[in-house]
């Protein structure tokens, strides 16, 4: 082969060279601006992905929390009440005391000193726990309070609607009503 022709294949050859150079520096080019979107893509993905999470978590953490403070405020009413059940089946005997008490009043019966103290000693001690006797009569009638029996004409104008008579007292736990006063009502 001779000079010129070598030449002749040299130039050739770099021109070659000049014209797929660019063409594959525009295919990479165009290659890394398809993985740069992906990439962005996925980012965009997993941003919105950990947004939800950290909603999800909030969620649950306040959630969680509203759980404790209701079981805390539920076992203490649980507390505050857990002898309801005793003070209830004990309240006959206090009403038992009351009639007898009366029945001493009046001078039917004598009501010992012995007696007064057992009875006094109870209901502190029942009062200590948390029970209260509601009073009612003389007071208007209320029926978030009262139970009325029955009702009979008002004496006076100024009677009307309030309790006449207390035929069971009414009494709260804690401030929770166990058993409504049972009254005569004036109408």
């Amino acid at each position: 082969m001779n000079l010129s022709m070598l030449n002749k294949i040299k130039e050739f050859m770099s021109n070659q060279v000049e014209e797929t150079t660019p063409k594959k520096a525009k295919k990479k080019k165009d290659a890394d601006q398809s993985v740069d979107t992906a990439l962005q893509q996925e980012l965009e993905t997993l941003k919105l992905e950990l947004d939800e999470s950290k909603d999800k978590y909030l969620r649950l953490f306040a959630e969680f929390d509203n759980f404790k403070k209701r079981s805390v405020k539920e076992r203490f009413e649980l507390m505050k009440t857990a002898a309801q059940e005793t003070l209830t089946a004990l309240l006959p005997i206090l009403d038992d005391f009351d009639r007898a008490k009366k029945s001493a009043d009046t001078g039917a019966e004598s009501f010992s000193e012995g007696v007064a103290l057992v009875y006094q000693k109870l209901f502190s001690t029942l009062e200590h726990k948390g029970l209260k006797a509601m009073e009612s009569t003389g007071v208007d009638f209320d029926p978030e309070f009262h139970e009325a029996i029955t009702d009979i004409p008002a004496p006076t104008e100024d009677m009307k609607g309030k309790v006449i008579d207390t035929i069971e007292k009414g009494y709260t736990l804690n401030d929770k009503i166990i058993r409504y006063a049972k009254v005569v009502v004036a109408k």
